[in-house]
């Protein structure tokens, strides 16, 4: 999932505001007549994570008969983008909740008028034994005082996904992954010569696993100003040290021996993983939905690897991913529904089935705690990566603060690519990158 220009979707949000609570009205006006709340839940997911949605969505909807849910989905955020602005022009009522991927500046999406910041609404129709599994590290949708801004329903990390086949057909022990990048290398190159692999490793996001988590998993810092945490006049400057140079020459020598086939921002590689095409892939933890509901393909998850030059034991990544954000300008019935709703989404036992289901973080600690124990053996490595992620996490994994990132991280992705391709040299590449970033953050 792509970055969604968030300025751009509230200034709409803002100016259509006064549609919106029209059509809502008369929505609210049929509700008192007995009929029940209908709210609009707009998302981008795809394939078996939207699928899992519409099953939970469907089975809240005839548990109950105050509220109607209402999906719906689109194709990319740049089309939810263009059909919210549309649709706003119209006196038709707009969406009560709205996926929205992280832009790492999460107070400013929760500082315009159309956006209801979640502890607001909680504040108002609050959910009971509320024990949030990430609240140290979920600053992605969180404010700087730790109130919550919006839903984490889709939170994940980036992971190492590895297919347990290949692995022994290569010779490999499938329960021992690598865990550091020079060991991982070793593995490449039997499942290269051994198994006659034609593609060792893909990666899918390339920018989250190649340079924003490589800093956290090292525990190092991604950004000046404490990861841009810090309160500063001075606006966060990316820091591409040794560590960085090290990484992407590796993994250019990965490319031109034949070991990195193929990468990308996206989840287009991941395709090629679910396919059997590639035997490791670097992805979201959100992939794992896909990859379990894939037919004989039988795979394990480890977290990235680290380089035992900067750290002598592996650190956490960021959580990120995207969440439901509410929208301000509905009336007071259909707060009450959304809030409602994501009460339910909230409970132990659907919270506990949609982590299972997706590979997306446990919402709450009741969550992680009844999700099935033979889930997590079926997957070698699942139940470790996300007990991992409950210990107190450090200050350089707790996330990270830049503004303008969604145009950073395009400078990024670009930079990447001229690397990785052999068209820039690594460090060139880097700099270069750096210094676009920099540029770009503050501007206002």
């Amino acid at each position: 999932m792509k970055t969604l220009q968030l300025a751009g979707l509230a200034r709409s949000l803002v100016a259509s505001r006064r549609t919106w609570v029209f059509g809502a009205a008369m929505m609210a006006a049929g509700a008192a007549q007995g009929a029940a709340v209908e709210i609009q839940v707009w998302h981008t997911l795809s394939g078996s994570n939207k699928a899992e949605f519409e099953k939970l969505t469907k089975k809240y909807n005839k548990e109950q008969d105050e509220v109607v849910v209402k999906l719906r989905d689109f194709s990319s955020s740049q089309e939810l983008k263009q059909e919210t602005a549309g649709i706003l022009k119209t006196k038709k009522a707009g969406p009560n909740l709205v996926q929205l991927t992280d832009n790492r500046s999460p107070e400013v999406v929760s500082e315009h008028k159309a956006i209801l910041p979640m502890y607001q609404l909680l504040a108002k129709y609050p959910i009971k034994d509320l024990n949030w599994f990430l609240p140290a590290t979920s600053s992605f949708t969180r404010d700087g005082k730790g109130r919550l801004l919006a839903f984490p329903w889709m939170a994940e990390v980036p992971i190492m996904y590895y297919n347990l086949a290949y692995y022994k057909k290569a010779g490999l022990d499938p329960k021992n992954p690598a865990r550091t990048w020079a060991d991982l290398q070793g593995e490449l190159l039997k499942l290269r010569d051994v198994a006659n692999i034609e593609c060792p490793y893909a990666s899918s996001d390339q920018v989250q696993v190649h340079l924003e988590n490589l800093a956290p998993i090292n525990k190092q810092l991604f950004t000046s100003n404490d990861n841009g945490l810090a309160s500063s006049k001075a606006a966060p400057a990316l820091k591409f040290d040794t560590l960085y140079m090290r990484h992407i020459s590796l993994m250019v020598s990965w490319k031109r021996s034949l070991l990195f086939m193929a990468h990308s921002d996206n989840n287009q590689s991941d395709k090629l993983f679910a396919k059997g095409d590639c035997a490791v892939l670097t992805s979201g933890s959100g992939a794992a939905g896909t990859f379990m509901n894939t037919r004989s393909l039988s795979f394990g998850v480890a977290p990235l690897p680290y380089y035992t030059q900067a750290t002598k034991e592996a650190g956490s990544p960021f959580v990120s991913g995207s969440a439901l954000w509410a929208i301000d300008g509905h009336p007071q019935a259909q707060e009450k529904a959304t809030a409602q709703f994501l009460a339910w989404l909230a409970k132990p036992v659907n919270a506990a089935e949609w982590h299972q289901r997706t590979g997306y973080l446990p919402l709450t600690d009741a969550a992680f705690r009844a999700s099935d124990v033979s889930f997590y053996g079926k997957i070698p490595g699942a139940q470790a990566i996300v007990q991992s992620m409950q210990g107190k996490s450090l200050s350089t994994s707790r996330g990270f603060r830049m503004a303008n990132y969604d145009r950073v991280e395009a400078v990024l992705n670009t930079e990447l690519n001229e690397a990785f391709d052999g068209k820039t040299p690594p460090v060139a590449a880097l700099n270069r990158a750096a210094e676009q970033a920099r540029r770009i953050s503050q501007q206002r």
